[in-house]
């Protein structure tokens, strides 16, 4: 088998189904689908029934996203497992093609694709997703940056290094460093593209970026983020998200939104890290600092690509 899509699931009833429905619209059909559902009580399961899955279930109180990654990586067939968020779908129909192409080099053991936001993203996570995922593929990433939400992985490597079942997130990175620091790779496939849906509160986004320096800050535990850095950080975000807002036309509306996530995002960071040390420059750029004032036009290969959207049953292939 070429692949298995493995999803990490709970109480994703509102989103997992137009997510399947993505995967088998893929031009690629030597696949396998399973859900690793932890303790779902809406009607995830049931949506889960009416497509050709395999469920396996994990105990509420056992999860960890890199526990989940570990028994979707036992279960799975395929030679590459693509890991894909239960809140995105793809764009694509040759989504799985694109992600799975980097590994005909034989050193690549990771590879992630691009992620954007749909019409009810906040605009400052329109702007996340644009700084960590653009529109340039990178066949050799020198920095061990990717995101699970989107990725795929070697099995083989995997049955080497499994994930780290202890990390309160940032599995995905931790994983990425180990396999380059034995001398595997790291790729970007800016053709890949998914739509990742976060409908957060604002204590949910507080919480996610806490969660997540928790894990950085283990992981990298040289580093340090001191409340002048989140003061610098905040501030030159939220104005930056403000200047590209005004100069889309979109500033009305979302100037109170782009304060509000930037403020949950770094207070988050603030509150998450514990130790002190120096930051890593690279990936601090990559995670934190704005997206620069200039603005990208759309590449020509995605306007000659719209004959291969995925159509949803709902008539509508994403929304932007």
């Amino acid at each position: 088998m070429k692949c298995s899509v493995v999803i990490r699931c709970y109480n994703e009833g509102r989103h997992i189904g137009r997510l399947l429905e993505g995967i088998l619209q893929q031009g690629l059909k030597d696949l396998e689908i399973v859900a690793v559902d932890s303790g779902s009580t809406d009607d995830t399961l049931a949506v889960l029934a009416r497509y050709p899955v395999k469920v396996v279930r994990l105990e509420p109180g056992t999860f960890t996203f890199g526990r989940a990654c570990n028994v979707g990586c036992r279960v799975a067939r395929g030679e590459f497992v693509v890991f894909a968020s239960a809140h995105t779908y793809p764009v694509y129909g040759d989504w799985l093609e694109r992600l799975l192409a980097p590994f005909e080099d034989e050193r690549v053991a990771l590879v992630y694709g691009k992620q954007r936001g749909n019409g009810r993203t906040k605009y400052s996570e329109h702007q996340v997703f644009a700084k960590w995922f653009g529109d340039e593929s990178q066949p050799r990433q020198t920095t061990p940056f990717c995101n699970n939400a989107n990725a795929a992985v070697r099995r083989s490597v995997w049955e080497s290094q499994p994930y780290d079942e202890t990390l309160t997130g940032l599995e995905d990175i931790e994983w990425a460093r180990r396999a380059q620091s034995v001398g595997h790779q790291v790729a970007y496939a800016a053709g890949a593209e998914v739509i990742h849906s976060h409908d957060e509160t604002w204590a949910g986004i507080r919480n996610r970026y806490q969660r997540e320096a928790v894990a950085y800050s283990r992981i990298f535990p040289q580093e340090r983020f001191r409340f002048i850095d989140f003061l610098r950080l905040f501030l030159g975000n939220a104005l930056n998200d403000c200047y590209h807002a005004l100069h889309e036309r979109r500033l009305f509306g979302n100037t109170w939104g782009v304060f509000g996530f930037r403020l949950m995002q770094f207070w988050g960071t603030y509150r998450g890290f514990s130790r002190r040390g120096e930051l890593d420059e690279a990936l601090k750029r990559r995670f934190f600092y704005p997206n620069g004032w200039s603005h990208r036009p759309r590449p020509e290969e995605a306007r000659a690509r719209e004959q291969r959207r995925v159509i949803y049953s709902d008539g509508v292939s994403h929304e932007i």
